[in-house]
């Protein structure tokens, strides 16, 4: 019996440490798409597009209240619906201002911290964007944040999440359209989905 006894402790034990250790996703690049706003002629017109190619990874240990993400952006990938301005913005000048120069910068990253997480879920993230050879502060706002146990299509656990964020592009030297009036600041907007590692 006292064997018995303490195998039951040592299993449940185990089991407690086995939950505790953070879980590790895979940023699933067919569902993350990150959106971004920005101004057009000082307020005529706000322009709104995506980068295609997104990946990444998120690590999660929702009792302990922690969790990193590093979100790799293709910047080639950028779409506007608008053939002739995806190129013009991958360029690395427009006029004497500058574009993004996707030859020479071909990735933005984001590295993070989850945070302030509430019954579980994370609802901020704090950490820095390198975007044009510049690294600046940037924090997120998690809106939404939900974990489905087992997706009914891939049978393991899938992490999903809707944040935004602001920052000036004059700060990582994307000045492009100040000579105009138009405003640097934008808003980027990230949806992920992200699938748990075996």
């Amino acid at each position: 019996m006292k064997t018995s006894a303490a195998l039951a402790s040592l299993a449940l034990a185990l089991c407690r440490v086995t939950r505790a250790e953070p879980a590790t996703y895979r940023i699933d690049p067919n569902h993350t798409h990150p959106m971004f706003e920005v101004d057009h002629f000082g307020g005529l017109s706000t322009w709104r597009g995506l980068f295609k190619s997104t990946s990444g990874t998120i690590t999660l240990d929702r009792q302990a209240g922690t969790g990193t993400l590093e979100v790799r952006i293709d910047t080639a990938s950028i779409e506007f619906g608008h053939d002739v301005l995806n190129k013009v913005v991958l360029a690395p000048k427009i006029g004497d201002w500058n574009g993004l120069d996707a030859a020479q910068c071909p990735s933005a990253v984001y590295t993070g911290t989850l945070d302030a997480f509430v019954d579980g879920a994370p609802t901020v993230a704090h950490g820095e964007l390198s975007l044009h050879g510049a690294t600046r502060p940037v924090t997120l706002t998690i809106l939404t944040f939900k974990c489905v146990p087992e997706h009914p299509l891939l049978k393991r656990e899938v992490c999903g999440a809707d944040a935004v964020g602001h920052f000036n592009r004059a700060d990582f030297g994307v000045n492009a359209g100040l000579q105009y009036g138009f405003s640097q600041e934008v808003t980027v907007r990230i949806q992920v989905e992200a699938i748990r590692r075996d």
